[in-house]
């Protein structure tokens, strides 16, 4: 029994590090997102549009929910094209 507790509480440690690994990573998208969409590719050099675009593609590929989650993280809001507009 004593295996199985170091197991369960090794697999514990994991799961609380993936956690908090995701806490980051949903910083950096979140902050990433609000940076990309305030930006105006028209005025940044054409290195920096392609590594914005890079990104940009990046974060379209995560779920609504995802975005969302990474968004709330930096306490930041994207508005919606048609509410924009």
């Amino acid at each position: 029994m004593p295996q199985r507790d170091q197991e369960i509480t090794l697999l514990r440690r994991e799961v609380e590090m993936l956690m908090e690994e995701r806490q980051v990573l949903l910083r950096v998208v979140g902050a990433s997102a609000a940076l990309i969409a305030s930006l105006d590719s028209k005025r940044l050099p054409v290195g920096a549009v392609e590594a914005a675009d890079v990104v940009a593609t990046s974060i379209n590929c995560l779920s609504e929910e995802t975005l969302q989650d990474a968004l709330a993280s930096v306490h930041a809001e994207i508005e919606d094209d048609a509410a924009a507009a």
